[in-house]
């Protein structure tokens, strides 16, 4: 059998090798069931079959591998991208599955490719692992898409009894670990998000005409406004808070800006924190909230025994929060979930620049097989 650090280089390989797989030339692109993602499949099939797994695509594009019969823990991650992406964000995670596999555990293993995580095509995240669940929010554009790419929406993609558990690993996608210099993280939860519209309303005039003692700008309001959100957002420790989007009206280089709709991302592992900022940042101001997704604790057992793989393969123990969202809380919902998080040098990830340390994946694996090793079927 391969050496952890012989099976790490395969496994980074195999994620470049998924990154040539793309919408765009020259960049990684690849969304919820495009044309790309038929060639992604057929390679995913084949180290699937080839390491021993029987294999299906669902009724939502979800890629499975099932190894071994019985009770099964599911180990899994999404593959597609978001635009000009890096190469490693979702796909490593699918690998290391695979690459587990390889190993021949003792315990049956099934491992999945998500369809759609990051919402690019239809604005829709976690298509794949809502439908595993039962919380579908299939409209008849994402319908068309799967029948388009020879699927059947209305096929199974349920979870299965058997999936007693399921695991992730991926890349961080930030920069602790890197500045801590440790190569793994164990997942204790993932922060929950609320996504607010805020409009600021003025009145538009003559930029040259009009004096500034007597203008209402909509852009002057909401950039005063930005600043108290990243004011209250320092105060509170844990949480984060964007503003990512802003859209100004009329928009012209010689018209004050008579109104501004400005996007708010709030983010926390607490939820009565996180609703509690919110409250303060959006006083005063009209809102609208756009979304709203609570905090999502990993399984406890779960955690300890990840902890307890890290520790037994000679690696520091480091707990943290997970600053972005993952299928693992969607999956959260049905089976108890981890996840362990690999080192993302530079903090990078979103962008061509992402990567990962051969070091840390030879590190994972040997982690996965110490926990697949002990593990048993609630």
């Amino acid at each position: 059998m391969r050496t952890f650090l012989q099976q790490a280089r395969e496994t980074v390989r195999r994620c470049r090798r998924l990154a040539e797989c793309t919408e765009e030339p020259g960049r990684i692109t690849r969304t919820f069931l495009s044309a790309p993602m038929h060639d992604v499949h057929t390679l995913v099939r084949t180290w699937m079959e080839a390491a021993g797994m029987t294999v299906r695509v669902d009724g939502a594009g979800n890629i499975r591998g099932t190894y071994g019969e019985g009770p099964r823990l599911m180990i899994g991650s999404h593959l597609d991208t978001v635009p000009d992406a890096g190469g490693f964000d979702g796909i490593l995670g699918v690998m290391m599955g695979i690459a587990l596999v390889e190993r021949r555990p003792p315990c049956s293993v099934e491992v999945v490719g998500f369809s759609e995580e990051e919402g690019v095509r239809f604005g829709v995240p976690f298509i794949g692992s809502r439908a595993m669940v039962g919380t579908r929010e299939f409209h008849k554009g994402i319908d068309d898409a799967i029948r388009a790419f020879g699927l059947n929406p209305r096929d199974d993609a349920g979870l299965g009894d058997d999936v007693r558990a399921y695991l992730e690993f991926h890349i961080e996608q930030g920069p602790v670990l890197d500045r801590k210099n440790l190569p793994l993280g164990v997942v204790e939860a993932i922060v929950g998000q609320s996504r607010y519209t805020v409009r600021f309303a003025g009145e538009a005039n003559h930029a040259g005409t009009t004096p500034m003692k007597t203008r209402a700008d909509a852009l002057v309001a909401a950039a005063e406004w930005i600043g108290l959100v990243r004011k209250t957002a320092l105060a509170e420790p844990g949480l984060v808070a964007t503003v990512g989007q802003l859209r100004v009206y009329p928009g012209a280089v010689n018209v004050i800006p008579g109104a501004v709709e400005a996007s708010l991302d709030i983010r926390h592992a607490d939820d009565r924190v996180r609703d509690r900022v919110a409250r303060r940042i959006l006083k005063g101001v009209e809102c609208a909230e756009r979304s709203k997704q609570p905090a999502t604790p990993m399984d406890p057992a779960m955690v300890q025994a990840l902890c307890a793989a890290v520790k037994a393969t000679g690696n520091r123990v480091h707990r943290m929060v997970s600053g972005a969202g993952h299928d693992a809380m969607i999956l959260a919902a049905k089976v108890p979930a981890a996840m362990l998080f690999l080192r993302s040098p530079g903090g990078i990830s979103h962008h061509p620049g992402e990567s990962v340390r051969v070091e840390d994946v030879a590190a994972a694996l040997a982690v996965g097989t110490r926990l697949l090793d002990d593990w048993r079927p609630a």
